[in-house]
């Protein structure tokens, strides 16, 4: 069994075999079909340390056919075709996770394998819409999103929605459950040719966030945003409440900026804005993104798709930002 071990920050990533896990309790055992890396992959392995000698297995999105089940395990979902949720232990509070909370593939082994042992509460049904492949783009981006959506933001049918950095997993995820909420999308972008895409997904409009003035040409062109869905926090935040519509709020579920240098609290109580912090999500959100996506047969977009040995490979491809989509990789 093939699987992508991180040791640590300071040691580079290693592909090796490792024995099929044996599931217990109320574990199932699933063979991974695909993967896909997330932004946070990349952060922890240039970030973390890990304690254990032999590594971890990194990745947090997967889909695959339960081989396997524990003790007391129902047999009839045998060769099931499945989708991992990564959001562990949430805890009883929907606001806000609990100390216990985890997300999968750091610090506990991940999908970057052939097989994952994993409880039976974390599998759901793949939607039938899907396949195995499109699952696997699904978990982490999907759930952020929808959270960041629909928990924080109440997103109202017919809101003006701004998605910063368009191109990434989770703002494409955004970009099309607010195109299926009946929202009208706007983009930021870089790069022209992102921002030609998402028009041609159903964003309205877009705009590269390198001029300067941006936030004037949007206001001219909306007259600001109902809700803005931003994964860069960094200087140049303060656009965001520049564009925000009074009244507006504003969700955050990434730092690939870095920290937010200044904010001038005028604009925030003249405007009346919110700001929301947001990380991944509860099971019953989890489940009501995986229901939405069916009812509006929404699929994911892929950038491109990399075998596990070429981990490397798919980590440059996300470093250099042109992507656009979910990059998976095939055990």
């Amino acid at each position: 069994m093939p699987a992508v071990f991180f040791k640590g920050k300071d040691f580079p990533l290693e592909v090796r075999e490792m024995k099929q896990p044996v599931p217990v309790k109320d574990q199932v055992l699933v063979k991974l079909h695909m993967a896909s890396l997330n932004h946070r992959d990349y952060w922890v392995r240039n970030e973390q340390t890990v304690t254990s000698d032999s590594g971890i297995i990194l990745g947090s999105d997967g889909a695959g056919v339960i081989e396997a089940i524990g003790e007391e395990g129902d047999p009839s979902s045998v060769g099931k075709e499945v989708i991992i949720n990564p959001s562990l232990e949430w805890g009883k509070d929907p606001a806000y996770q609990a100390d216990s909370f985890k997300i999968l593939g750091y610090p506990d082994n991940g999908t970057f394998a052939s097989w994952i042992l994993i409880s039976k509460k974390y599998i759901h049904d793949k939607p039938e819409h899907l396949t195995l492949e499109e699952a696997a783009a699904v978990p982490l981006s999907g759930l952020t999103a929808y959270r960041s959506l629909f928990t924080k933001a109440r997103l109202r049918p017919g809101e003006k929605v701004l998605i910063t950095g368009i191109g990434g997993g989770t703002a494409l995820w955004a970009l099309q459950l607010a195109l299926n909420f009946q929202a009208k999308v706007y983009v930021t972008s870089s790069s022209r040719e992102k921002i030609k895409r998402a028009m041609e997904l159903g964003a309205t409009a877009g705009f590269d966030y390198h001029e300067t003035n941006w936030p004037d040409e949007a206001k001219k062109v909306t007259r600001g945003f109902d809700v803005i869905i931003d994964s860069a926090a960094g200087p140049q935040f303060k656009n965001l409440l520049e564009a925000a519509a009074p009244g507006g709020r504003i969700v955050v579920f990434g730092r690939t900026a870095g920290d937010i240098a200044t904010v001038p609290p005028r604009l925030i109580f003249n405007k009346q804005l919110t700001i929301h912090g947001s990380l991944m999500g509860t099971r019953d959100e989890f489940l009501s993104m995986l229901d939405f996506i069916e009812k509006k047969n929404i699929k994911p977009v892929i950038d491109s798709t990399f075998p596990l040995e070429k981990i490397e490979e798919a980590f440059e491809r996300m470093k250099s930002g042109g992507h656009f989509g979910k990059i998976l990789l095939k055990p």
